[in-house]
């Protein structure tokens, strides 16, 4: 059965209507999101991620909702694990927590062109070679190796030849310019820090896609599935990253969860390269029905488990740390609670700051 035309078309129309309004709100009102702001945010855009597949359901069948599903899932959780470096991105180019949403979501956009160029690139190829699931297969697989093996290592990001070619071509101002990313000095225009800071987000993205879009891939060879779950998954990724803050480095066995599921997809994408029997110089040849084919909802359950056990796992295992890191002090002066961690934290000290007078700068 394949996807109706006119349920692709109304997907891509509400889905650009959606992003677009989503930038206009932010573009609007640049501002650090508050935790509850950023929980109703994440929970609107999963909610709208689970109807969408219960109407994928309604309109196609049970097994493309199967496959968005499991699709949405392994982007999802590897989109969690990029936040990682997106922290660590701005932090590196110190970029004020409340300009940091613009910052975010315009880099998101530029993923999501990015990403639909390679989607695009890979059903291509797939279509035509499909013995490159052994590559895809045996890169899936390398990648799980490559997170076990420097899993606990302190990342730190490293600009990408892309981002240091800019900085020698573009006049860059010193500063920021609020969340202006071009603006006039001395009659010359220039480009502010924001721009090296959205094509860090951008690109740093696209070179996360290189496991990411193989592994879905693995789950389904329908191009609206791969790209849809993708939109899905990067949408809500700028409320997520305010809203865990502090809590993702608490998710210690993240990675190795990602490392089983990448090592899983990776199994199965070998498998089915098998099962199909195509190779470019051994000629058109009969599938080899032996070979065991993973049903996709087998998919969906173990990739569903993997994520449930890495994260129960991971608060377990961070529990004492959990109530440590929340637990307030009391500021000696004001004798008012201040949160030792996160965004509350840094919203704090910098409220205490504003509120002192020229005598309390010169004490301090």
């Amino acid at each position: 059965m394949e996807l109706p035309v006119w349920f692709e078309i109304t997907t891509f129309v509400g889905l650009t209507v959606l992003l677009l309004a989503d930038l206009a709100i932010v573009a609007r009102r640049p501002h650090e999101p508050s935790l509850k702001e950023a929980g109703l945010w994440v929970t609107f855009y999963v909610s709208l991620a689970l109807v969408f597949g219960l109407l994928m359901l309604a309109f196609t069948n049970g097994t493309y909702a199967t496959e968005f599903y499991a699709g949405w899932l392994t982007e999802y959780s590897l989109s969690v694990d990029n936040l990682f470096v997106f922290v660590i991105i701005m932090a590196r180019f110190q970029v004020p927590r409340k300009f940091q949403q613009e910052a975010l979501m315009i880099g998101i956009i530029i993923a999501l062109v990015l990403r639909g160029i390679f989607i695009l690139l890979g059903a291509v190829v797939i279509e035509r070679f499909v013995w490159v699931f052994y590559i895809f297969g045996i890169f899936l697989i390398y990648t799980a190796f490559n997170l076990v093996r420097h899993r606990g290592e302190d990342e730190d990001y490293e600009e990408n030849a892309f981002i240091r070619r800019m900085r020698k071509i573009l006049p860059i101002t010193k500063d920021f310019h609020g969340a202006k990313i071009r603006v006039s000095e001395n009659g010359k225009k220039m480009w502010t820090p924001m721009i090296v800071v959205i094509l860090a987000l951008g690109t740093t993205d696209l070179i996360f896609a290189l496991d990411s879009i193989p592994a879905i891939f693995g789950l389904t060879r329908e191009p609206f599935i791969v790209f849809t779950a993708n939109v899905f998954a990067l949408m809500g990724l700028r409320q997520l990253y305010f809203l865990l803050g502090g809590l993702l480095k608490r998710l210690v066995y993240l990675s190795l969860g990602l490392a089983v599921i990448l090592a899983f997809i990776g199994v199965k994408l070998i498998l089915e390269a098998v099962h199909e029997n195509q190779l470019p110089f051994a000629g058109e040849r009969e599938p080899i029905e032996a070979v065991p084919h993973i049903p996709i909802w087998l998919s969906l359950s173990i990739i569903l488990g993997v994520l449930v056990i890495a994260t129960v796992a991971s608060l377990l295992k961070t529990r004492g740390q959990l109530i440590g890191a929340d637990e307030p002090v009391v500021d000696p002066e004001t004798a008012k609670s201040v949160p030792t961690g996160g965004p509350e934290a840094a919203a704090a000290a910098e409220a205490r700051i504003a509120d002192e007078t020229d005598e309390d700068r010169a004490r301090r």
